[in-house]
């Protein structure tokens, strides 16, 4: 039995536009008066953040190790200057002799005394304070126990009170607290895509309730559950597209204020921790996986609640 021709009509008036541009505007939505756009907006900004601080204490850890790798420091732990002079250069002298070592510096006494002046105030003397001689050793190969124990035994006769360390020893601790700080980075990536979805979740909710009687309108025209989805779906698009976007602005915004800050440190170990240009299309990609997030937890949330309904 055919429909009769008033209905047909109707049915297919209701149907046309799911499958056209005009699907949207069934279930109305105010683009930036509500506050989903700002949430993620809010989110993709604080993510974008917290992505280059992690890809920034990367390049930190990365450059510095590669700054340390071979590196050995030699301290000539002597209160008598003399002895300490004396027990240097004949560190000195085996050292340039030794296989499987590069570069070696004394370190001059003045620039020893700046390294302390922040510490000890201005005008402090050897004499007053005893500093060690202090070398600084590049190894060929790489830094390891075995070595230090050949240089420690190398350099018993002619330097007894000489200490060998690896230079990335000294730094074990900062690297520790880096890597602390970049899984908490990383937390709170984490936490901010589950909170991000939540939002989603809960604004696809508020409008499937809001929209229920318009809902049930076209269900009765013939409507699927996959038509209505897709309705929401472009809603939430434009949402989270705008959102991303002005949060992606803010986060870079903030990035290379904080940048220009560290920079004007003027510390070494802090100047390694900048970001390249990989790294900035890393963070240009936090706002599509913002997208993505929010689509399919709209999808999701649309089919769950439309099958209910059903």
């Amino acid at each position: 039995m055919s429909k009769p021709p008033v209905m047909a009509r109707a049915v297919e008036r209701g149907l046309a536009p799911l499958r056209g541009r005009r699907a949207s505007h069934l279930l109305p939505r105010a683009r930036l008066g509500g506050p989903m756009p700002w949430v993620i907006a809010i989110m993709v900004a604080l993510t974008v953040l917290a992505t280059g601080g992690v890809l920034a204490l990367t390049n930190l850890v990365d450059r510095a190790r590669a700054d340390l790798a071979g590196g050995v420091t030699v301290q000539i732990v002597e209160a008598d200057p003399v002895l300490r002079a004396a027990q240097a250069e004949r560190t000195m002298a085996v050292l340039r002799d030794l296989p499987g070592v590069g570069d070696q510096r004394l370190v001059p006494q003045a620039e020893l005394e700046a390294l302390i002046e922040p510490w000890l105030g201005g005008g402090v003397r050897s004499e007053v304070v005893p500093l060690p001689a202090l070398i600084d050793v590049r190894l060929e190969g790489e830094v390891h126990d075995e070595a230090l124990d050949s240089l420690r035994s190398a350099l018993a006769e002619v330097a007894p009170d000489a200490r060998v360390d690896a230079q990335s020893d000294w730094l074990g601790p900062v690297f520790d607290a880096i890597a602390a700080l970049r899984w908490l980075a990383l937390g709170l990536i984490a936490l901010l895509a589950f909170t991000s979805a939540a939002a989603v979740w809960l604004a696809a909710r508020n409008a499937l309730n809001a929209n229920r009687s318009t809902i049930e309108v076209v269900h009765l025209l013939g409507g699927t559950d996959g038509q209505i989805a897709r309705i929401f779906q472009r809603s939430v698009l434009i949402d989270a597209a705008l959102g991303g976007l002005v949060g992606l602005i803010l986060g870079a915004v903030a990035l290379t204020i904080l940048g220009a800050q560290f920079a004007a440190l003027d510390a070494g170990l802090v100047q390694g921790g900048g970001l390249d240009a990989i790294d900035w299309l890393l963070m240009a990609l936090v706002p599509f996986a913002a997208v993505a997030i929010a689509l399919l937890t709209a999808r999701m949330t649309v089919l769950a609640s439309l099958r209910k309904m059903s």
